[in-house]
C-alpha cells in the first residue's frame, strides 16, 4: 500500500538538522521509516534523531559534512551497518548565497557552493546507488526553484541547482529499468530561514530573512509533497508557482527575467 511505503524503508536524508530535511525525516518516522540522519549540527542532528524515535520511527544521527567525499562515503557505510540495506536517499543538503558575480573578489564562495549543493548530492548518490540498486529504491533530490530560474545575486546557488538537474535528469534515463526511482523536488521558496544563512560576498551570512521568504510554504507542507513524489515515484514535484513560471518563461522571457530582477536585485 501506497502510505506504508516507507515502513522499516531504510532512508537516507541529508541536510536533516532543521528546515526541509528535518521536516522530512520527522514525517517519515510517522510513517516507521529507519532513518539515517545527515547533517554537520551534531547537537541539533541528535536532537531530531530523538523526535524521530519518538514518533515510531528507528534514527540514527551521523554527523556528516556532504561537501567531503571520504564523510559521504562513511554515511552510506554506516547506514548499510546499523540497517543492513539502503531503500531510499533523499539528497536535501545545500546552502545559499547573496551576492552578484561582479562582487566577488574571489572565486571561493562559488566553489563552496558548489560542493555542497552539488558534490554533496553526487558522492552521496555515487556510494549508494549499488545499495539503491540491489532494493529498487528510491533516489530523490531537492533542487528548488533555482533549478528553474535564474536570479541575480543567486549565480552560484543557480548553477548548482542546474547541475543537479543535470546529473539527475541523466541518472533517470540511466536507470530506466532498474527499478530505482529518481524524483526531483523544486519547491518555489520555503520558509526555512535558509536567506538569512546565505553567504555574501565577503563569505557571512546576510542575518536577513527576505520577505518572500517570510510569507512562503512552510517547511511541513513542502515536505509532505515531496514524500508525496516520492512515495508514488514520480519524476517531478514542482510548486504550482514555477510551473506558471514555467509556462510564461518561452512567451514572454523578459518579463519573467524582469520579475527575478525586481524580486531578487
Amino acid at each position: 500500500m501506497m502510505e506504508d511505503a516507507f515502513l522499516r524503508n531504510s532512508v537516507i536524508v541529508t541536510g536533516a538538522s532543521l528546515g526541509i530535511g528535518r521536516q522530512i525525516a520527522l514525517q517519515l518516522a510517522s510513517q516507521g521509516a529507519h532513518l539515517a540522519l545527515a547533517a554537520r549540527s551534531e547537537q541539533e542532528l541528535s536532537r531530531v534523531a530523538s523526535l524521530c524515535r519518538e514518533r515510531g520511527g528507528e534514527a540514527v544521527a551521523i554527523t556528516t559534512d556532504v561537501s567531503d567525499e571520504a564523510q559521504c562515503k562513511a554515511l552510506i557505510e554506516r547506514t548499510v551497518v546499523e540497517y543492513g540495506q539502503i531503500d531510499s536517499l533523499i539528497n536535501n543538503a545545500g546552502m545559499g548565497m547573496w551576492a552578484r558575480f561582479d562582487e566577488l573578489s574571489s572565486l571561493s564562495l562559488l566553489e563552496t557552493v558548489m560542493r555542497v549543493n552539488f558534490w554533496g548530492s553526487v558522492y552521496c548518490t555515487h556510494y549508494a546507488l549499488p545499495h539503491l540498486r540491489a532494493t529498487k529504491g528510491r533516489l530523490v533530490v531537492v533542487v528548488s526553484g533555482g533549478g528553474k530560474f535564474p536570479a541575480p545575486g543567486l549565480c552560484g546557488y543557480g548553477a548548482s541547482k542546474h547541475a543537479l538537474v543535470g546529473l539527475f535528469d541523466s541518472l533517470r534515463i540511466e536507470l530506466e529499468g532498474s527499478g530505482v526511482s529518481v524524483t526531483a523536488a523544486y519547491p518555489a521558496w520555503v520558509a526555512t530561514g535558509m536567506s538569512g544563512r546565505s553567504l555574501r560576498a565577503d563569505g557571512k551570512p546576510t542575518g536577513e530573512v527576505t520577505a518572500h521568504e517570510k510569507g512562503a510554504m512552510s517547511p511541513e507542507v513542502c515536505a509532505r509533497l515531496i514524500i508525496r513524489a516520492a512515495t508514488e515515484r514520480r519524476r517531478e514535484m514542482i510548486s504550482a508557482k514555477l510551473r506558471f513560471g514555467l509556462v510564461m518563461a518561452p512567451i514572454v522571457p523578459h518579463l519573467v527575467d524582469g520579475i527575478a530582477a525586481r524580486m531578487y536585485g
